[in-house]
């Protein structure tokens, strides 16, 4: 095992463009670290900063980080193109379980860029998909440029994925549903007390999402979030992310709804 805290040289390997403020930045790292589903790295630019960013796929020849346009480090980022070098450390933080729940069916729920933080967990899936029962991915964005990896839908579902779309405002050419992404659960058959639920996106959608999972009957121990918010330093002694009584980057950022009940919904904490 390597030691996440040592910046490590990565070769950008190769930039695929999702839409229009979204990319996959693929790096080539000699002699990195075994990661799990749900962890994230810290990326460095050189001469300006880092950024912490979820590991976005299970491969290891290169590790995958899908990064949205949202401030000074990443429109740097932006500027590299294959064949430059960035730094990376990690991983770091917490996981989604998966490997606790064999035999089980799985609901798998994603809002937006969340789905970066659950196409891990449907890749480790696929990869042992006859241990587990049933697995549903509910996937929703505000439009359909907004759904990412449209290539590996088609994958996902010919490895045993029951893969459900929605958009909020659908454009010329869609057909799918139009909707929220619990709406998607009508079309979910649960058995609530063999199903687990993990989920990654906004947290007014993580909300409601979670919610709707325990009017269904799952217990508040088998619902996982990925609280990503504020992350800086990774190791929590900048507090950037404090969140109640967690720090997410070092307790989390993926929490049982169990730990986090008292405090999640609270406006302003």
């Amino acid at each position: 095992m390597g030691n996440p805290f040592v910046l490590k040289r990565a070769l950008i390997e190769e930039v695929v463009e999702e839409n229009e403020n979204t990319r996959r930045f693929l790096l080539k790292v000699d002699g990195f670290s075994e990661f799990k589903p749900g962890q994230f790295n810290m990326l460095y630019v050189y001469a300006q900063g880092e950024v912490p960013i979820s590991i976005s796929s299970m491969r290891r020849d290169l590790i995958e980080h899908t990064v949205r346009l949202v401030g000074e480090v990443t429109e740097d980022l932006f500027l590299l193109k294959e064949g430059d070098y960035i730094g990376i450390r990690g991983p770091y933080g917490t996981h989604f379980p998966v490997e606790r729940y064999e035999g089980w069916d799985i609901v798998l729920v994603a809002g937006g860029l969340g789905l970066a933080d659950i196409k891990p967990v449907v890749e480790y899936l696929i990869e042992r998909r006859e241990v587990y029962g049933r697995v549903f991915l509910l996937v929703g964005a505000k439009n359909p440029s907004g759904l990412l990896y449209k290539g590996d839908y088609k994958k996902w579902k010919e490895g045993g994925i029951e893969l459900l779309l929605t958009v909020d405002k659908p454009a010329e050419g869609w057909s799918g549903h139009v909707g929220v992404v619990t709406e998607l659960f009508k079309f979910v058959e649960l058995e609530p007390h063999r199903t687990v639920g993990m989920m990654c996106g906004p947290e007014v959608m993580m909300y409601f999402t979670t919610k709707k999972l325990l009017k269904l009957g799952l217990s508040k121990g088998n619902i996982y979030l990925s609280m990503e918010r504020h992350m800086k330093c990774a190791v929590g002694t900048c507090g950037h992310c404090q969140f109640g009584y967690t720090f997410v980057c070092k307790d989390g950022p993926i929490f049982s709804y169990e730990r986090i009940k008292p405090i999640f919904g609270v406006k302003e904490l």
